[in-house]
């Protein structure tokens, strides 16, 4: 399946002060297959191996660390030549602190060496190093779960993607029966996700929901929650991780879907759980929008890191984890969720694509869902999902600061009025 992660390969490669790379992000988002797609079309040979898998490889990185050394020891446990102008891809890298740390001396090192690590809990790993971590030594890419352009492209949608492109660039609606059609791919999104595996039983099936098999996405929480366990201080520490994660839908059912700690166990304060938050935004297995206290540039400076709401990293887990079936989503039918998973489809898109995660509420009469720094100025953004007040804020807001334009992103087609530009939701990849 194209992903635009390989894109960000590619730019990699052709650096002429090219670093180490690590990607990290949650599991099954696709990291080793796109590495190692990536590996096999380039014109130079590749060479990998897996520290988890092949723990005898974890002896390569002990003693002296050049890069001389450290790939002659590898050569002697692989029986085969490695070529020194060839990609070296090191998977679940987090498996050795060493092999992280050698990364410094990769970078150093006169010869250009072309070297990629990559884990599922790479991110975690690196919040809690023990060694000398290669500060400025290595590049850091996140890679999440596809966004909904990339599954209209597996989808074989790329047609109707241009579509949806070109309108959104000239401010006019679609065809209804094409914005409907749209719609109906966006709703079979929510429950699908973007877990490549999932794309492709959705793809097997006929783009027919009902049709999967539901058990790949309990497989999928399974392997999340077993993860919750690993680099962590202790099991208590372990248990915390999976209240905070089981407590997310319930928590984005609420009218304000403020993070409460109250929520994930009775009594509970920031100092409880705020750790449990770290690992699983390290882990890349959820996504925090932060309050800001004043809409002004740079927006970096005016977080409230102590109001936040938090998000499932792939809309399909939250649908699923919530219980919902696709009858639940319809617009005709009331749904505590709606509004969540909703707001959780718009993040996860904007997650995607590198966005800042803030949101802004001076005042009960005021609440914008999101807010951009861009060079048009701060821009408000609004999702239309059944939470109360929203149109009552974007107003309030739009004559209090009076930004160059608002955004609106709902159920509804393309267009532009006084200044609110309409995105439908199946566009929100785009804004």
């Amino acid at each position: 399946m194209y992903r635009k992660f390989c894109d960000t390969l590619s730019e990699w490669y052709k650096k002429n002060n090219r670093k180490p790379m690590l990607v990290v992000g949650a599991r099954q988002t696709g990291k080793t297959w796109q590495i190692e797609e990536f590996c096999k079309n380039s014109k130079a040979g590749y060479f990998k191996v897996n520290l988890e898998e092949q723990k005898e490889y974890l002896s390569a990185f002990e003693g002296n660390l050049s890069p001389e050394d450290i790939l002659g020891r590898m050569e002697m446990l692989s029986g085969q030549k490695i070529d020194r102008s060839g990609l070296i891809f090191i998977d679940e890298i987090q498996e050795s602190e060493l092999a992280i740390t050698a990364l410094k001396y990769f970078c150093e090192a006169k010869e250009d060496y072309h070297v990629i690590g990559a884990g599922s809990l790479l991110g975690v790993k690196l919040s809690r190093f023990g060694n000398s971590f290669p500060v400025g030594k290595v590049e850091i890419y996140n890679m999440y779960p596809m966004d909904f352009e990339e599954f209209l492209i597996a989808s074989d949608e790329s047609i109707l993607r241009d579509g949806i492109r070109t309108a959104y660039m000239d401010r006019k609606p679609l065809p209804d029966g094409i914005h409907k059609r749209a719609l109906q791919l966006y709703m079979d999104y929510l429950f699908v996700g973007g877990m490549p595996e999932l794309v492709k039983e959705y793809l097997s099936s006929g783009k027919n929901v009902s049709a999967m098999n539901r058990g790949l996405m309990r497989d999928l929480v399974f392997a999340y929650k077993a993860d919750m366990t690993k680099y962590t201080i202790s099991a208590a520490e372990g248990v915390k991780i999976t209240e905070v994660y089981d407590s997310i839908p319930k928590q984005l059912a609420r009218d304000n879907p403020k993070f409460k700690y109250k929520d994930v166990r009775p009594m509970a304060n920031k100092r409880d759980f705020s750790s449990s938050l770290d690992w699983l935004a390290a882990s890349g297995m959820i996504n925090r929008v932060t309050k800001l206290d004043a809409v002004m540039s740079p927006i970096k400076g005016y977080e409230d890191k102590g109001s936040i709401k938090v998000y499932m990293s792939d809309v399909g887990i939250l649908t699923h984890s919530a219980g919902l079936r696709m009858r639940d989503m319809m617009p005709d039918v009331h749904n505590i969720y709606k509004g969540g998973v909703t707001e959780n489809y718009v993040v996860q898109q904007f997650a995607a694509s590198g966005k800042n995660l803030n949101y802004y509420k001076p005042s009960e009469s005021m609440e914008i869902d999101l807010v951009l720094d861009t060079d048009d100025g701060i821009i408000p953004v609004e999702i239309k999902s059944g939470r109360h007040r929203r149109s009552t804020s974007l107003k309030n807001y739009r004559e209090k600061y009076s930004p160059a334009y608002a955004v609106r992103i709902s159920e509804n087609n393309f267009g532009e009025i006084d200044g609110l530009i309409s995105v439908p939701l199946y566009a929100a990849w785009l804004v």
